[in-house]
């Protein structure tokens, strides 16, 4: 029997163009752009360790019966605000309270980012067909490339740290809530939208007085989804160096210790629900 044909004299070779091209691309960014995104990684992590110092400043009884009265603000339901305080107790019972509170910080400004740049433009998706299109294969592209492909110009541009980890966080969350909230102002009745327009309303008032209002709920399940994906980067961003709650399964996982990995994860799941219901309820509260 003959040998099959080497797959190299079946296809052509582009793996030099898109590599090469893709090291020409980030060598350049860095020479002509180096300076202006020096400075915004700077203002990047004085907003994070801001945020860090912030949760980490305040007494562990105290955040934790902060956070159980805005659960009970939010739901009117002491259920809700029991899991919250009682997760976390939780996490400061199993000695990640310090690890928990810098996790935290990374994702609320991560989710903050995701909010500034996801809401515009899944409103813009959602109220334009071209834009739509030309942001579905951006949207596919970002939800599955792995995540280390993206880190290796990160850290060539902002170096290991927090940084390339709120960057990571981003592009893996943002996604959700750009679909969403297109899907949601898309599923906006046509009635309403018509008897709007006979009232007289201009694009503007029919976008925040009709269609925002009443696509809400897709919208707020985007940003609990965009939540809950910016708190399963932990892991990810604890490996280029941000610490956290990740780096608590990082050292279970380097040092063969099952048990440390397993307290890392279960502080993740506690954080996740906690947030899950946190914002469950303000979204209930927040619905016409």
């Amino acid at each position: 029997m003959t040998d099959p044909p080497a797959t190299a004299a079946l296809f052509p070779d582009w793996q030099p163009v898109v590599r090469d091209g893709a090291n020409a691309a980030v060598d350049a960014l860095v020479l002509h752009h180096g300076d202006r995104l020096e400075a915004a990684a700077d203002g990047l992590l004085a907003l994070l360790v801001t945020f860090e110092q912030a949760l980490r400043a305040v007494h562990p009884w105290l955040l934790i019966v902060l956070v159980a009265g805005l659960a009970l603000a939010a739901s009117r339901q002491w259920t809700v605000a029991l899991i919250g305080a009682g997760g976390l107790w939780l996490v400061g019972a199993l000695g990640q309270w310090e690890q928990a509170m810098q996790s935290l910080a990374l994702v609320l400004v991560s989710v903050a980012i995701c909010l500034l740049l996801g809401l515009p433009l899944g409103i813009a998706s959602g109220r334009s067909r071209w834009v739509r299109r030309a942001l579905a294969p951006l949207l596919d592209l970002m939800q599955t490339i792995p995540s280390f492909v993206y880190l290796i110009p990160a850290a060539m541009l902002f170096g290991l740290g927090k940084v390339p980890a709120i960057l990571a966080t981003v592009v893996y969350a943002l996604p959700p809530l750009v679909r969403l909230t297109d899907l949601g102002l898309r599923q906006v009745g046509g009635e309403a939208v018509e008897a709007a327009r006979a009232f007289g309303a201009t694009r503007w008032q029919l976008l925040a007085k009709v269609q925002i209002p009443l696509s809400l709920p897709s919208i707020l399940q985007g940003v609990n989804q965009c939540t809950m994906m910016a708190l399963a980067m932990v892991v990810i961003a604890s490996m280029i160096g941000a610490r956290g709650v990740g780096e608590t399964v990082l050292v279970g996982l380097q040092r063969n210790d099952p048990g440390t990995g397993l307290v890392g994860g279960l502080v993740i799941v506690i954080l996740a629900i906690v947030l899950d219901r946190l914002l469950q309820a303000a979204g209930r509260r927040l619905q016409p």
